[in-house]
């Protein structure tokens, strides 16, 4: 993805304490890829981060998550903060899912890990640059996996006849039809019904059918 003849490079700043990969990470991007990206500067400091982006009115930010002892999730907050316009690749090489969770929520607009290549990083910060939001294939994979499975308080507070109301409700079926299928009266189907909304935390039926869809009940 190239810039349009004429347009002024990005400005990327750096935040990593890894010396060499920083440094390694600028010069590629200077040498490579001179005409869409300059460096506006590095720093080894979770504090100096929103300060630097700032300073040159950054408009990318590659920010190691592994900082001591701030972290690099305090770093992407402080950015976002200050310099809200300047739009964040996160890096990570711990392998963490609830620290790239963490980043995500933090602000940053993509995470890949530390373990792609360096000549590969070019394309997610124009992709970013250009407003899109980049993720680390492993990471989008475990995400989906998340949504699509129940949390683990839900199914604990769940009976097997729970189980069955509930997807009788989310296959659209009225009160009366359900109080057939579970061989109950009408009025203890209403009650069935309310008390079950009250354990899945939902407000109405349209929301109890739409978790059970992201939960995969009806998958089968």
């Amino acid at each position: 993805m190239s810039r349009k003849p004429g347009t002024k490079p990005y400005v990327v700043v750096i935040v990593d304490d890894h010396e060499l990969f920083a440094e390694g990470l600028e010069l590629l991007l200077t040498r490579d890829w001179g005409a869409q990206f300059v460096i506006g500067g590095r720093t080894t400091f979770v504090e100096e981060a929103a300060e630097l982006a700032m300073s040159c009115d950054a408009d990318l930010a590659i920010v190691d998550l592994s900082m001591p002892p701030l972290g690099g999730v305090a770093a992407i907050r402080h950015i976002k903060a200050r310099h809200p316009r300047t739009r964040i690749l996160a890096l990570s090489g711990t392998g963490d899912q609830q620290l790239a969770e963490e980043a995500l929520r933090a602000g940053a607009d993509g995470f890949l890990s530390k373990t792609v290549r360096p000549d590969a990083l070019a394309e997610p910060l124009a992709t970013i640059a250009a407003g899109f939001r980049v993720l680390d294939p492993g990471l989008l994979d475990a995400l989906l996996s998340h949504t699509r499975s129940p949390a683990a308080d839900i199914l604990e507070s769940l009976t097997p006849a729970d189980l069955t109301l509930w997807t009788l409700l989310a296959t659209g079926m009225e009160t009366g039809e359900i109080a057939e299928r579970m061989v109950v009266s009408e009025r203890t189907a209403k009650r069935m019904v309310a008390a079950l909304l009250r354990k899945l935390g939902v407000a109405n039926r349209i929301s109890a059918a739409a978790l059970a869809g992201r939960c995969g009940l009806l998958d089968d």
